[in-house]
């Protein structure tokens, strides 16, 4: 039972990637699935989530506008595409399965390793 975050590399800014979260041993369409990310030095950070169904999508300010969530149920896997990086978006990359939408990491039920994403100027 795990999810598996992957898609990170390195890219010039305004450049474009998409990461991919994909499960297996359970059935990710029970959960919401939200990204995070974690810079070097900082505290990790909720930047998107989507709803089980699908039908509702958030984003973190410093995303909102060139990240998209997205989730295909037949697959297994939740999807964020991610366009017009900057520096700033360096990080690690996690997903996370909830019953909700959430922030607090104590309800998160499942959490992938991380992918590194590198944005060079």
């Amino acid at each position: 039972v795990q999810l598996q975050a992957s898609g990170g590399g390195l890219v010039q800014a305004g450049g474009s990637l998409r990461l991919s979260c994909a499960a297996s041993g359970f059935t990710l369409d029970f959960y919401a699935v939200r990204w995070f990310r974690q810079a070097p030095g900082k505290e990790r950070e909720g930047i998107s989530c989507i709803t089980r169904a699908g039908g509702r999508t958030d984003y973190a300010d410093s995303v909102k506008g060139r990240f998209t969530i997205s989730r295909d149920n037949a697959k297994n896997t939740v999807y964020l595409q991610m366009n017009s990086l900057k520096p700033e978006d360096t990080a690690v990359y996690y997903c996370a399965a909830a019953y909700v939408c959430v922030l607090d990491r104590t309800l998160i039920n499942y959490w992938s390793q991380g992918t590194l994403v590198t944005v060079s100027s």
